[in-house]
């Protein structure tokens, strides 16, 4: 029959177990059986099993060595299937897309920072220097600079911070060590505080201060009564009345004990350029600036190896600079003092008697020992009550630094101001005769 319906309509076709239309195949002729189909009659035959589904082969993971910088620099590490999740979308690859932005944002601020900070540094010592150089604000007050024969470019950036003016002794070496200013003029400057590094060295490349000037000498070795003295025969001053300041306490050193009134010892020797107008006390503050300079530079304010205090140092430091007359007797004659001040016995200098009696022209004599006075080191144990003379920074380092030696006494060995000394008693007098017999004593 035909599949159509009596409406016209097609029908369906029968559908086969596997879902494939079935297709008309040839008629069979009339009478005739058809075979039956597999498994319905008596010579059914058992289905072959079918075969199991094809598994998909796996493959045993390899394991993948990290490096170091791959856990910094890389990208996560890890298998594909870690990295991916388990394909729901869930919390793991949300967890690892933000440990590779931290990576990544960490990796940023380290790289700007070794960028940035060398650009920062060079910018803070910049804007540094260019204030050193032109310091905000007009400058101070007016200060005198003195300058010493021998300073270096240092010492003259320290001895410049020191009156204020200027505010950084590094910020002045280098500006001079990159223009090649210098040597400068030894002498009297005038200069104010806050003026700058620039503006201070125009001034040191002009020259010391014109117009009228005297010429103050002062050697090693002088008592303040003779500073006083050579300031007295500058025209317009006064010995007594330079002497009357010095005692005032109007002007005082840093080294300078409270309960010290006197400026002896305090008085750095050298030579001076003293304007005309230059009052008593401004030369004074000028010669006791200049120790304080000297001073500091060999750091008289710290310990040194003889025990003793700054003031202690400069009076020892006064006695080795009137006995010693070559400097490699100095670290000698400073040993002597302290071996006997440690051994409790009285000094025994020539110098001291003669300062307590207003000077010498020859050596003491019997009655000059048995001077009564705190000065007088033969019948006093210890070091003077104050200096008794003006210092080089020579003596002050022999002061801090005596010789290693045990040394008690000594005498003038030769003409030329040698010295011998001597342990013993008995070696001493061996050398105080050989020195009476070449008329040394």
């Amino acid at each position: 029959m035909s599949p159509l319906d009596d409406d016209g309509v097609e029908r369906p076709g029968r559908v086969s177990s596997g879902n494939v239309p079935k297709q008309p195949g040839p008629s069979a002729p009339p009478g005739s059986r058809r075979p039956p189909p597999p498994g319905r009659g008596p010579e059914r035959r058992l289905a072959r099993p079918a075969a199991p589904a094809p598994t998909a082969k796996t493959e045993p993971l390899e394991p993948r060595v990290v490096q170091e910088e791959d856990e910094f620099w890389g990208e996560p590490v890890g298998d594909d299937d870690s990295a991916r999740g388990d394909g729901s979308g869930g919390a793991a690859p949300r967890a690892t897309g933000l440990a590779r932005h931290r990576r990544r944002r960490r990796r940023t601020f380290i790289a700007l920072g070794i960028v940035l900070l060398p650009i920062i540094l060079v910018l803070v010592a910049g804007a540094w220097f260019l204030f050193e150089l032109n310091p905000l604000g007009g400058p101070g007050k007016r200060v005198s600079v003195d300058i010493p024969r021998r300073t270096g470019n240092a010492a003259i950036g320290d001895l410049l911070e020191n009156k204020s003016v200027i505010g950084s002794s590094q910020a002045f070496q280098i500006y001079v060590g990159v223009t090649r200013a210098g040597p400068f003029v030894p002498g009297h400057y005038r200069m104010r505080e806050n003026l700058g590094v620039r503006d201070a060295v125009g001034i040191l490349k002009s020259g010391p201060a014109k117009g009228p000037q005297f010429r103050l000498v002062v050697p090693p070795g002088l008592t303040l009564a003779a500073v006083a003295d050579r300031v007295g025969m500058l025209q317009g001053h006064n010995r007594d009345t330079f002497l009357q300041v010095a005692q005032s306490g109007g002007v005082r050193s840093k080294y300078q004990p409270p309960e010290v009134t006197s400026l002896e010892g305090l008085l750095y020797p050298d030579t001076y350029f003293i304007s005309k107008d230059e009052t008593d006390q401004q030369i004074l503050t000028r010669l006791v600036s200049a120790f304080d300079q000297k001073a500091d530079t060999i750091g008289l304010s710290g310990a040194n190896a003889a025990g003793m205090t700054p003031y202690q140092t400069v009076v020892a430091a006064s006695l080795i600079e009137r006995e010693a007359k070559l400097d490699e007797d100095r670290p000698l004659i400073s040993a002597v003092i302290h071996n006997r001040l440690a051994a409790g016995r009285p000094l025994q200098i020539d110098a001291t008697v003669c300062f307590a009696k207003g000077g010498c022209n020859a050596s003491p004599t019997a009655a000059d020992l048995a001077l009564d006075s705190p000065y007088n080191t033969y019948k006093v144990a210890g070091l003077p009550p104050t200096p008794i003379s003006s210092v080089t920074v020579k003596s002050l380092q022999a002061a801090q630094n005596p010789a290693p030696v045990p040394y008690l006494y000594y005498v003038l060995s030769d003409k030329n101001g040698k010295h011998k000394f001597a342990t013993t008693q008995e070696e001493h007098n061996r050398n105080v005769e050989e020195a009476r017999q070449k008329g040394l004593l």
